[in-house]
């Protein structure tokens, strides 16, 4: 069934065309599919990337600073220069895409997890030792649960980031909502562009009350702490 003459006339002078809206639901769609695997994949990996880092900085304290530096490095550099840096490496695609928001995810990650394990008071970790916990076993079940508030404090700037910055991946072929922004800045044409620019930002604040979930799920006894 068409839509009344009256739409596409309010249409023709409004900010936001609903009509184009609703005829492009499939690609919608599809683009949120590719903005969510791109960022969960770099939080994922940039994650599991920096855990391994912080083991090595809390062992060997003498690495934290070059860690950290070499990180802030990737931090600072703009994301246009990043990507187009990278895709003369490894061409246009999902790959230069995702090693660019894994490699802007290390320095909030590495640190958010040094700062949690560290703020783990002394005595919670020597009634640990003292209870026959192997160094290993105390890291994982004691220090890693108790630092939960500044890891997921971490995750949840770096996926806020991280879904932002997706929005650029589309310059070099990977898709999500930056193909919407990309498509309306190229024909002068505001639908598109304020549909992806609105899609990430309800995506981002999305994952932060998500991360924010799981974060009071995974630590109850600060819900009691709370509550009294």
């Amino acid at each position: 069934m068409s839509a009344p003459a009256s739409v596409f006339a309010s249409d023709a002078d409004s900010f936001l065309w609903w009509d184009w809206v609703a005829r492009h639901t499939d690609e919608v769609g599809e683009r949120t599919l590719e903005h969510l695997e791109l960022t969960g994949i770099a939080l994922g990996v940039g994650f599991a990337i920096s855990l391994v880092l912080a083991l090595v900085a809390l062992r060997f304290r003498v690495t934290y600073p070059p860690i950290t530096w070499v990180s802030g490095i990737l931090y600072t550099i703009p994301s246009y220069a990043l990507f187009g840096f990278l895709v003369v490496i490894t061409g246009f695609g999902t790959v230069t895409a995702e090693i660019g928001l894994v490699s802007y995810t290390l320095l909030i990650l590495v640190r958010n997890i040094v700062a949690g394990v560290d703020g783990v008071p002394a005595a919670v970790k020597e009634a640990a030792d003292g209870m026959g916990y192997t160094p290993w076993r105390r890291f994982f079940t004691v220090d890693l649960r108790l630092a939960t508030p500044a890891i997921v404090a971490g995750l949840r700037i770096a996926a806020v980031t991280t879904v932002g910055l997706v929005t650029v991946t589309a310059l070099i072929g990977a898709g999500g909502y930056g193909v919407f922004i990309s498509d309306g800045i190229d024909r002068n044409f505001s639908t598109p562009i304020v549909l992806g620019a609105g899609l990430s930002i309800a995506m981002a604040v999305a994952f932060d009350l998500v991360l924010l979930g799981c974060e009071r799920l995974a630590t109850p006894w600060a819900r009691r702490r709370v509550a009294r």
